[in-house]
């Protein structure tokens, strides 16, 4: 019980944090013209939008499910389909429990072992990581002037001033403590369940060689490239949704696709404030004003927000209905 409640209020912190970005993202603006624009939002590029969303998806389903064909696990489309959804579905609840919760989706529907399944996931996120890593150098690259005077202004002078005050002696040593305690724990847990232990570093070996084991590597890279493009394309059609945006180019999208995506790795459900700050301020940058880029970004955030609201809740219903093949 002990431990459930410190996981609830984990969960409820971090999502609050999200709210008190949220709301200071929207204080002392015009809530009712922003909502005026939303209001006379052209719903067409919206749509395409989110279409465009769905295809990226379904390429990511696609990428995962040549993982697992690799290391001779036969997952059709719609298993890692579904878990795609069901995944987003539960990181709105609890970050980053979307990926344990597709997972075990696919554990229950092609019976895959669960750790063999992360691995595949850990190795999709490397491959992932590694396109936003390049995505944000390319900014840094052709945007140079803009991006610097962002992380100097907005983000190095308030980390600047939060960090005054911390004693650094007093961080490194609740490090050493913190690194101490994992070692001990992950020692623990070896000795008492060593049996178990190995047949869990064995699945998850087998998940981590999904990549080297594929016969078309070509293709995956085709689908993780592809993935990243469909997310921009979305971004730039949802310009044209609004009259203050629709005039923006290319390298706006850009800018904003960079930002956002940084904005979904922190840990809070949706990105919930922080995607909605992060696009804004990226729209900013282009001098497009803050409100009307809170406007598109709430247009992208609910948007993408029902699409997984809906398809999640679709794919939950499948799942918990359909019997469970062997593998």
């Amino acid at each position: 019980m002990v431990v459930h409640l410190k996981t609830a209020i984990k969960y409820i912190f971090l999502f609050l944090i999200g709210i008190a970005v949220l709301y200071f993202a929207f204080k002392n603006q015009d809530l009712c013209k922003i909502w005026l624009e939303i209001k006379s939002a052209n719903y067409f590029w919206i749509l395409l939008s989110v279409v465009t969303v769905w295809f990226a998806h379904v390429l990511r389903a696609m990428r995962w499910q040549m993982l697992y064909n690799s290391i001779s696990y036969k997952v059709s489309f719609w298993n890692t389909y579904h878990a795609v959804f069901i995944g987003y579905l539960a990181n709105l609840a609890l970050p980053r429990f979307g990926e344990i919760a597709k997972c075990s989706v696919v554990h229950k529907t092609a019976n895959v072992p669960l750790f063999a399944s992360i691995g595949t996931v850990i190795t999709e996120r490397l491959f992932d990581i590694f396109v936003l890593l390049l995505t944000g150098l390319a900014l840094v690259f052709f945007q140079f002037n803009l991006v610097f005077d962002f992380l100097n202004d907005t983000i190095y002078a308030n980390i600047s001033k939060q960090l005054a005050g911390i004693n650094y002696l007093w961080v490194l040593g609740l490090l050493i403590l913190l690194l101490v305690f994992v070692l001990l724990i992950f020692y623990l847990l070896r000795k008492k369940f060593n049996n178990k232990f190995l047949r869990i570093l064995v699945s998850l070996k087998q998940g981590f060689n999904s990549y080297h084991k594929l016969k078309n590597k070509p293709l995956f890279l085709v689908y993780t490239f592809g993935i990243w493009v469909l997310y921009f394309l979305s971004m730039y059609f949802a310009f044209f949704s609004l009259a203050a945006t629709a005039s923006l180019g290319l390298n706006v999208a850009y800018t904003a696709l960079v930002f956002s995506s940084f904005a979904m790795v922190a840990p809070v459900q949706g990105g919930i404030g922080v995607f909605h700050w992060m696009v804004a301020q990226a729209l900013l940058l282009h001098f497009v004003p803050f409100k009307d880029g809170l406007a598109y970004a709430t247009i992208i955030h609910s948007s993408q927000l029902l699409l997984v609201l809906f398809l999640g809740s679709a794919s939950l219903f499948v799942v918990l209905t359909k019997r469970r093949s062997s593998n």
